[in-house]
């Protein structure tokens, strides 16, 4: 029986589910968020959680057992150094899992697992896109009224026949190549 067993088996091989784990961690950490299983997705963020608690201590022990976990020295070094430093205050939960629905093929639940953005980072997007909104309509409505006046000061020329315009001539054949054995290929000594 497996009773208090907290783990989720995923149908692999200890070792499968370790190794998929660290990559599925080290993909996180690279691109900020991935789109997974909601049973994988739980498991991500019990490692990345314990990945993250770790590297927010910052000493050469912490880091050398989230290397001994994710494999990869290259993202543990992106998670010390830009990740860990931005949740010093966040006592845990860096990560959210959000549902996306069934996947088509084997109707799975798919969730997207992104780390959290603390309330600074969240309020200085929202201020970017907020300026960015006032900023596209006021270009929009200049664009629309400096291309009005020039269509107005030019009327439209009227339009020649098209019987006016000259018959194209039969096309002439494309000059000869020179044949392909002018050109010497290279021999090597």
């Amino acid at each position: 029986m497996r009773h208090r067993k907290h783990t989720f088996k995923i149908g692999r091989t200890s070792a499968h589910r370790r190794a998929m784990l660290a990559n599925a961690v080290c993909s996180l950490i690279e691109h900020g968020r991935i789109t997974t299983t909601l049973v994988k997705a739980k498991e991500i963020r019990r490692v990345a959680d314990k990945a993250v608690t770790q590297a927010k201590k910052g000493t050469l022990h912490a880091r050398r057992l989230v290397i001994a976990d994710l494999h990869q020295v290259d993202k543990v070094g992106k998670l010390f150094s830009e990740i860990a430093p931005k949740y010093k205050e966040r006592q845990g939960g860096y990560t959210r899992i959000l549902k996306l629905g069934r996947r088509l093929g084997d109707a799975a639940e798919m969730c997207l697992i992104e780390f959290v953005e603390d309330d600074a980072t969240a309020a200085a997007r929202s201020k970017v896109k907020k300026e960015a909104k006032k900023q596209a309509p006021e270009t929009t409505t200049a664009a629309a009224e400096t291309a009005a006046p020039a269509e107005a000061e030019a009327p439209a020329e009227a339009e020649a026949p098209a019987e006016a315009e000259a018959p194209a001539e039969a096309e002439a054949p494309a000059e000869a190549e020179a044949p392909a054995e002018a050109e010497a290929p290279k021999t090597e000594a």
